[in-house]
């Protein structure tokens, strides 16, 4: 099957506050996510899994990282803490994309969380193909253990990012890319 590479070509985030209704229905996104899960994943660890916010309960879990920020981050501006409240409010789902490292495996953390992030990519990369709209976002939430302790992790668990997937409700003009030549080299002896 021949592979078109303006997919990839094409393939741009969305703001979160310009997603809105529709999200992927079920069965679009358990396809989307089925697909998602495909990744590179030495020693057939599965170091991932998904939580679903969408609804009410997505709602609630914004409201809770907002409190958790006023409370440990007293030096949080207005600005960011409203942020932090509207934050969940926009993309009609997020999926929270979790890594499970294991320590004991000869497969180094690195790896495994590389993985995981391959399964946020990927849902980027479905929901574009699909025509919707995302974007992967962490800041300081997905790195603090009372967030990982409201979404249930385990301490084995951390959050790699919370995807937020929608309609787009505008257009959103690309950004600018790097230039190849920048970036390749060859190495040499």
């Amino acid at each position: 099957m021949p592979f078109d590479l303006s997919l990839l070509q094409q393939r741009h985030s969305v703001p979160s506050r310009q997603l809105g209704e529709p999200a992927p229905d079920e069965a679009t996104l358990h396809e989307l996510l089925e697909a998602a899960i495909r990744v590179p994943d030495h020693g057939k660890l599965v170091p991932f899994r998904l939580i679903r916010l969408q609804g009410e309960a997505k709602l609630i879990f914004g409201r809770r990282v907002a409190e958790i920020a006023q409370k440990n981050h007293p030096d949080m501006s207005d600005a960011k803490l409203e942020k932090d409240r509207l934050r969940y409010t926009f993309a009609p789902l997020v999926i929270a994309v979790i890594a499970r490292l294991d320590a004991l495996s000869k497969v180094p953390e690195i790896e495994q969380k590389l993985s995981a992030g391959t399964v946020a990519h990927n849902i980027l990369l479905g929901a574009f193909a699909l025509g919707y709209g995302a974007q992967w976002l962490t800041g300081w939430a997905a790195y603090d253990r009372e967030v990982a302790a409201l979404l249930g992790l385990a301490d084995n668990e951390q959050v790699i990012g919370f995807v937020h997937l929608g309609t787009p409700q505008t257009d959103v003009p690309d950004r600018d890319r790097p230039a190849l030549g920048d970036l390749l080299s060859s190495w040499t002896p």
